[in-house]
Order: structure tokens, then C-alpha cells, then sequence
């Protein structure tokens, strides 16, 4: 009986959102050929959709579950950092993106290198990241979430593909916009759920955490840790830059706004939420910990079906299955308009149904991400590992990006080679030899990567790269 309550708030409530989102968006007329319309929202979205839509795609059951694994006070650094990306994005770069009148992050690089190759090649770096590593991630994390709070026992496989399905309805019927809206609202049922949680954990263990042990509740890590303290200096705030900065699946939010003003209000208010967040994601683990000892992944499914009432358990679970759909249908929209944007207008037709061609997409992506769920099943730590395979795509992106607005008359021949060299740089470091911390490493690969850049360029391709030319001012 009990479980039979907690299936129907969770069914009940899932469903509102959709219905609520489909009321919203079922006026708003589309225009098929309009790739800033469908995967842009049409420029339309308020600052407070943006920064829920923000915090949605970010805080997902990969973050929720894997950070509360870790159960250690450690990883909130994920979190802290965070807002400092944030704010480089609303103070800097966000400005940038919209003098260019950019409908994708990538689109920023054809403009700067006047070569449309290079933005395919970038994309094609997300779109491999995205369909190999965030996509089974988000599928992975939600299903496990789903199986060890309610004791399912269909398969972690089973699951992931309803979620699937599911995101791929929203990501292929709504676009952005539809996104955007069910975002907000399951964002603040997620942070008001969250903080519930929290407060009921520790209340659990009359607010004493003694027992725990040490290195489990400082912010310094040894160096034998997940983030060693001296990773703070180096590779920790290139991954926040990359992370909120070129990311399409979150720089797209923001990209969305009405004006730069309405998306810098945005990013601030996210900037905030960013700070409460570890309350949430990681504060439930340690209390895990002491409860159960070190049970990893299932930490915070356990703590939320032994603490809460089988009717607020529901909710929540409705709540984490929409973070769950909101970090997946958002990375197959993103996935669908770099491809969309980036490839197929540039090399096939200008003038496609963005529709047609980002549902094919979307559902391509959806089929890799199912197949490869029960590989990440194996991993020890689903949030470690994320953070670590990232680096494959992520520091040879942020070399070019970092390229592209800090000098002049870099070739995008120089950018090509660059990037090449840095996937196989960070591969080495990643599969074959890995001398230092991953953080440490993924520092290495980014500096390692513009300085091979820069000195291809200037001996083979263009000459000497300058201070770059002023930008275009906004309209």
C-alpha cells in the first residue's frame, strides 16, 4: 500500500509539470526553419527561467547521486567553484555571445576564425562527449536513484530507457522552450525537497555527526583524495570555465534570455543558488555514512526512502525524475542544435526543417546513451569518473575558445591541429600514463594544447598572433 501511494504522488505530480508545460507552450506558433526559434526558445526566456533552467540541467541525478556517494565534505568544491565560472560567464563572456549574435556556443569560433571547419570540428567534440559520456550518465545516476529509493526490481537498463523515452518526447515535441518551463518548476521542488531532506538527515543524528571521520569532513584534501587542495590552483577553475562557459547543454540557457541584462540576472541568481546547493548534494552523504557506512552511489536513495513519509517520498521522486529528464532532454536539444547549426546548414542544406533534422538527431543520441547505461554501471565512482573523462573533450575546447578571444590571426588550421593534439595528449594521461592528479592533468592538457597551438601557427600557418581586435558592440 505504501509504495502503491508513493507511485501514484510521483506519477500524479510528474504528469502536472508536463501538463503545465504543454498549456504553456501549446499557443506558442514555431517556425520549423527557425534554428534560434526551436533551440533558442525564440530569445524569449526571463531571467528566472534561465537560472531555474540553469540549475536543472546542472543539478541532476549524476550530481545529486554521485556527489552524495562521495560522502565526503570534499566534492562540495564542484559546487563552490561553480559559482565562480558563473560569474566569468555573465561578466565576460555572455556579452560576447551576444555581440555575435550566437545561436550555438561553437558558432562564436567561426566568427572569430572566419572557418566554418573549425566550428564543425568543435561540435562534433561536445556532441561526442555529450552521446558518450553526460548523456548514459544522467540515464545511469536517475535509474539508480529510482531503483534504490523505491526497491524496484527491474533493472537499472529498464529504467533508464522509460527516462529515455520520456526526454526524448520533450526535447523532440518542446524544444528549448518546453525545457526551459518544466526546468523551473522542478527546480523549486527540487531545492525545497533538497533542503527537506537535508534537515531530516540531520535530525536523524540529533544534528551530531561525531563518528564520521576527519577526512571526511574537511575541504583539504591530501593528495591522495578526489580534489587534493593544490588542484584549487590549477585545473579546478579551467573546468568551471569550460563547464558554464562553452558548454552548449548550459550556455544555451543564457544564450535564450531577452537581452544580456536578462541573462546576467540570471547567471547572478544562479550564482546564489550554486552556494546552497551543497546543503543538498552532499550533506545527505556524509549523514549516509554515518547511518549505513560506505555505501557509495545508493547513499542518498537509501537516506530518502528511510526518512520520508511514502507520500513525500513521491514528490521527490517526481522531483528527481525531472532532473533527471532536464539534464537529458537538454543535452539531446543541445546535441540536435549543434549538430543542426553547425554541420548540416553549414555542409548540407541552409535552409532544413531544424525540426525534422534535431528529432533524428535526438534520437540517435537517445539510442547510443541507453546502450552504453550498463557500462557506467561498473564504475566505482560515477562522479569522479565523469569529472575525469570530461577532460577528454573538454580542455582541448576551452584551448580554442581560449585562443579565439585572447589573440589575433591565429590560423584555424593551428586551432585544427591543436585540437587533435589535445584529445591524444589527455587520452595518454587518461588510459595509458597517469603521472599526477586528473585535475592536475586536465591543467597540463589545456595549457600544453594553446601553447602547441600558438606555436604551430606561428611556424607553419600564419605568423605572429597579436593582442585580438575589438569586438563588435551590441545592438
Amino acid at each position: 500500500m505504501e509504495q502503491t501511494i508513493q507511485v501514484a504522488i510521483f506519477v500524479a505530480l510528474t504528469a502536472l509539470v508536463a501538463l503545465i508545460t504543454y498549456i504553456k507552450c501549446r499557443k506558442v506558433s514555431r517556425d520549423s526553419s527557425d534554428s534560434r526559434d526551436y533551440f533558442l526558445a525564440g530569445g524569449g526566456l526571463s531571467w528566472i527561467v534561465v537560472a531555474g533552467s540553469l540549475m536543472m540541467t546542472n543539478i541532476s541525478a549524476e550530481q545529486i547521486v554521485g556527489m552524495n556517494g562521495a560522502q565526503t565534505l570534499l566534492v562540495a568544491w564542484w559546487e563552490i567553484a561553480a559559482a565562480l565560472g558563473l560569474i566569468i560567464l555573465a561578466k565576460w563572456l555572455i556579452p560576447i555571445y551576444y555581440r555575435y549574435n550566437c545561436t550555438t556556443t561553437t558558432e562564436l569560433l567561426e566568427r572569430k576564425y572566419q572557418d566554418k571547419g573549425i566550428r564543425a570540428m568543435v561540435s562534433v567534440l561536445f556532441m561526442l562527449g555529450y552521446a558518450f559520456i553526460l548523456l548514459p550518465v544522467v540515464l545511469y545516476t536517475g535509474s539508480l536513484f529510482m531503483k534504490s529509493m523505491f526497491g524496484l526490481s527491474i533493472s537499472v537498463t529498464v529504467l533508464a530507457i522509460i527516462f529515455a523515452v520520456v526526454g526524448a518526447i520533450y526535447a523532440i515535441f518542446g524544444g528549448l522552450r518546453a525545457i526551459a518551463i518544466s526546468d523551473t518548476l522542478n527546480g523549486l521542488g527540487l531545492i525545497l525537497m533538497g533542503l527537506a531532506v537535508s534537515y531530516l538527515a540531520m535530525h536523524a543524528v540529533d544534528w551530531d555527526l561525531s563518528g564520521v571521520p576527519l577526512e571526511r569532513l574537511t575541504l583539504i584534501g591530501d593528495s591522495q583524495s578526489d580534489i587534493p587542495w593544490s588542484t584549487l590552483l590549477t585545473g579546478m577553475i579551467f573546468i568551471q570555465i569550460f563547464y558554464w562557459g562553452t558548454n552548449m547543454v548550459i550556455t544555451q540557457r543564457a544564450l535564450a534570455a531577452k537581452s544580456v541584462k536578462e541573462a546576467q540576472k540570471g547567471l547572478y541568481a544562479a550564482v546564489v543558488m550554486k552556494l546552497i546547493i551543497p546543503v543538498i548534494v552532499v550533506l545527505p552523504g556524509i549523514v549516509a555514512f554515518k547511518l549505513y557506512g560506505d555505501v557509495g552511489d545508493v547513499a542518498y536513495g537509501k537516506l530518502v526512502g528511510d526518512l520520508l513519509p511514502s507520500w513525500l517520498s513521491g514528490a521527490f521522486a517526481a522531483v528527481i525524475a525531472g532532473a533527471v529528464l532536464s539534464s537529458f532532454n537538454s543535452c539531446l536539444n543541445s546535441a540536435a542544435a549543434l549538430y543542426t547549426c553547425d554541420i548540416h546548414q553549414n555542409y548540407i542544406n541552409a535552409d532544413t526543417d531544424v525540426r525534422k533534422i534535431g528529432t533524428r538527431v535526438a534520437l540517435l543520441f537517445t539510442l547510443i546513451s541507453v546502450a552504453l547505461v550498463p557500462l557506467f554501471a561498473r564504475s566505482e565512482s560515477i562522479i569522479a569518473l565523469l569529472q575525469q573523462l570530461n577532460g577528454l573533450y573538454s580542455m582541448p575546447v576551452l584551448a580554442a575558445f581560449i585562443c579565439a578571444l585572447v589573440f589575433k590571426n591565429v590560423s584555424a588550421k593551428a586551432i585544427k591541429w591543436g585540437q587533435v593534439f589535445g584529445v591524444l595528449l589527455y587520452a595518454l594521461f587518461t588510459f595509458v600514463w597517469s603521472p599526477l592528479h586528473f585535475i592536475h592533468l586536465m591543467a597540463i592538457t589545456l595549457l600544453t594544447t594553446i601553447l602547441v597551438t600558438l606555436a604551430l601557427n606561428r611556424l607553419l600557418f600564419a605568423g605572429p598572433v597579436v593582442a585580438p581586435a575589438a569586438e563588435p558592440t551590441l545592438d
